[in-house]
């Protein structure tokens, strides 16, 4: 292959202080570029997913374990590499990759993210968006989707216990966590049983993940149904609410702090060998990335992203597509 040419310096998307996107999120002509350490790979970034934490980090909420600002913002990336560190095995530059770059969500996360033309990110991180067929590849905005989601609904799964002929109840199910935990329960765990919550018109795409019971919020409530389920997925923060949907000895497991006494909190820990283990599926059509009907935002558009992505009212992920 021959030289690929990497500038000094790049576009991207930073902030210099804490606040809304709308306010404080800034184009800039002119980043340099991040430093590509022993264990890491450049990519060229062709495309980026928002996720929630992304403008809640922006507006502060971590700071105590943040990155110093200036910083460019996001976790979820695919593209290209273009240069490896000394110590990378694992790919090569050309190689086609995605991934969330960043080891913990909430500390010290790059300054650099994946919202600029360049990012860096350790091998173990990533997993590669080819495989020997090429029409069932994930497209690059596809595989910027799933990262960080994909990767949480899994460990999620995983702390739980969670295996074949178990029930699952999914709060929040059209969203980015959400829409995959419905996915891997049914088609790769073998639930047998799966319900969801979402709002009246997100319960189509509830029953084409593979959900069994669709519960539209805004006319019951979960926690007064008969039924009961060996776990319970909160990914919006009814916790406590949870564990009245709950089977005697079941679990319940929250992404959302602060949690509650008896529950399974966690804050994902990145590796990008969960995302090579679960390629296999998106390869055979039994899991599919969920993009939000308004995506791909182009790369100019990023504040108008992040304000979508502020309603909450987001199905699947918002990704950022094409990245010059």
């Amino acid at each position: 292959m021959a030289a690929i040419s990497i500038p000094s310096h790049m576009k991207a998307w930073t902030y210099s202080e804490y606040g809304k996107s709308n306010q404080v999120l800034k184009f800039n002509q002119s980043v340099p570029l991040p430093e590509v350490k022993e264990d890491q790979v450049l990519i060229k970034v062709s495309a980026a997913s928002l996720n929630p934490i992304d403008h809640k980090r922006m507006e502060g909420l971590f700071r105590n374990t943040d990155s110093p600002l200036p910083t460019a913002p996001g976790y979820d990336v695919a593209g290209v590499v273009v240069k490896v560190g000394s110590e990378v095995k694992k790919f090569k530059v050309g190689d086609e990759v995605y991934g969330d770059i960043n080891v913990k969500a909430l500390e010290y996360p790059k300054v650099i993210g994946s919202l600029a033309e360049y990012t860096a990110a350790e091998e173990r991180l990533l997993a590669q968006t080819l495989w020997p067929q090429k029409p069932q590849s994930l497209s690059f905005a596809e595989a910027a989707s799933l990262p960080l989601t994909l990767e949480t609904a899994y460990e999620g799964l995983e702390r739980t216990e969670f295996s074949a002929g178990k029930s699952i109840l999914v709060l929040g199910g059209a969203g980015g966590v959400g829409t995959h935990v419905i996915q891997l329960a049914k088609h790769v765990y073998g639930a047998s049983k799966v319900a969801a919550t979402a709002s009246t018109r997100k319960l189509e795409l509830l029953r084409n993940l593979g959900a069994d019971l669709p519960i539209d919020y805004t006319k019951e409530n979960f926690e007064d149904l008969p039924e009961k389920f060996d776990v319970v997925y909160d990914t919006v923060g009814q916790t406590e609410q949870a564990f009245k949907a709950l089977k005697e000895g079941g679990k319940v497991v929250t992404i959302v702090p602060p949690g509650f006494a008896s529950a399974i909190l966690f804050i994902l820990s990145t590796d990008g060998a969960i995302l090579e283990k679960l390629n296999p599926h998106f390869e055979s059509g039994k899991l599919k990335p969920v993009l939000d009907p308004k995506s791909p935002f182009p790369f100019s558009q990023a504040v108008e992203a992040f304000s979508h992505l502020e309603t909450n009212r987001a199905t699947g992920k918002i990704v950022i597509y094409p990245i010059p």
